[in-house]
């Protein structure tokens, strides 16, 4: 009965489609192995998609074993089915192939569970907020920070057919890679669902709901200007050091309107602490805000796009170079459109 469960899945989730496509496909089995049967001492974290457990892949060449990559797994709750987006093979092809590295790279897909799994790359240097929760960012760091993740946003946004959106983006969602380059995860998680669903999987989130705009309840759909609003939010907890209270809504929502306010009343030093920061630094950081405050907008009309955002953040030129990532170079994205912000951050193309 497992065996058949197991092929009645793998139809019904478009293998046969998948094996004609640039998508590696693990079986269930295979999964079971590299987690250690799902086992807790693994599991990362729940959330209101599911279960992560981070394993062990044997990657081969014919019968030879030539490396152990540690992987994160994903495992989806078992939703109602009729959530499954019927275009998600092609989108996950997208994501399969994405040059940009500051995107987690999704490494394959299980299809033989009643709702996919997916195989992500293994971050080891933990997330944003933990990185915030030290409290040690400098002026450098930040803008750095900042750049990358709105560059992945908008490699994504700009450079993939259809667009893909994140859906979730919060500093939990953003990894820490070597030099502290960002690591945006959880791209693909979005694919699985049809987009007249994905306001179920935000609300399931409730560690999330700080990040997304109010519009998205009157409409009931999350769209890309949703993730445009969530990273204001994110540069906002990056300027001020403080992540938003999870449990407190209404604390939140006051806490964010102050910055606003602050921002635009000129008063950025009742949110932000510039002790130490030379003038320079200062008008880097009000510039940041401003950003941020754009990005916050009720109206999704008014917000700016990703690539604006990328373009203003160019204009910014951090007080010393930030230390260039020695990273393997990957084929270019946009280089004319991006040159300007690689160049001052001086990384070369190590962001794309």
């Amino acid at each position: 009965m497992r065996w058949r469960l197991r092929k009645i899945n793998f139809k019904q989730n478009g293998g046969e489609l998948m094996k004609n496509r640039k998508v590696p496909i693990f079986t269930e089995s295979k999964l079971a192995k590299v987690t250690n049967n799902n086992d807790d001492h693994k599991k990362l974290r729940n959330d209101g998609f599911g279960s992560v457990h981070k394993g062990t892949l044997e990657e081969h060449n014919g019968t030879v074993v030539v490396r152990d990559t540690v992987v994160v797994v994903k495992k989806p709750k078992d939703m109602d089915k009729s959530l499954l987006n019927k275009d998600f093979q092609r989108e996950l092809e997208i994501l399969m192939n994405i040059s940009c590295k500051n995107v987690v790279k999704l490494k394959g897909i299980c299809l033989e569970t009643r709702i996919p799994s997916l195989v992500y790359e293994y971050i080891p240097n933990g997330t944003l907020f933990k990185l915030i929760q030290q409290n040690e960012l400098t002026w450098e760091q930040c803008f750095k920070i900042a750049a990358e993740a709105a560059l992945a946003l908008d490699h994504m946004h700009s450079t993939t057919q259809p667009p893909i959106f994140h859906g979730n983006i919060k500093l939990a969602n953003i990894l820490m890679g070597r030099n502290n380059s960002v690591k945006i995860s959880d791209f693909g998680t979005s694919v699985l669902i049809s987009p007249e669903h994905r306001h179920i999987i935000a609300i399931q989130k409730k560690d999330s709901l700080h990040y997304i705009n109010l519009e998205y309840l009157v409409t009931g759909m999350l769209k890309i200007q949703s993730d445009v609003y969530s990273f204001g939010v994110v540069l906002m907890e990056l300027l001020t050091g403080k992540k938003l209270h999870v449990t407190e809504s209404e604390k939140s929502i006051n806490t964010i309107h102050r910055f606003i306010c602050s921002v635009k009343g000129d008063m950025l030093s009742d949110v932000i602490n510039f002790e130490g920061a030379s003038e320079d630094e200062i008008e880097g950081l009000r510039t940041i805000a401003e950003i941020a405050v754009k990005c916050l907008d009720q109206s999704r009309a008014n917000r700016p796009t990703m690539s604006n955002v990328v373009q203003q953040l160019a204009n910014i030129n951090p007080s010393s170079t930030v230390e260039e990532e020695n990273e393997e170079t990957e084929p270019e994205v946009d280089a004319d459109k991006l040159s300007s912000c690689l160049s001052c951050l001086g990384m070369d193309s190590a962001c794309i």
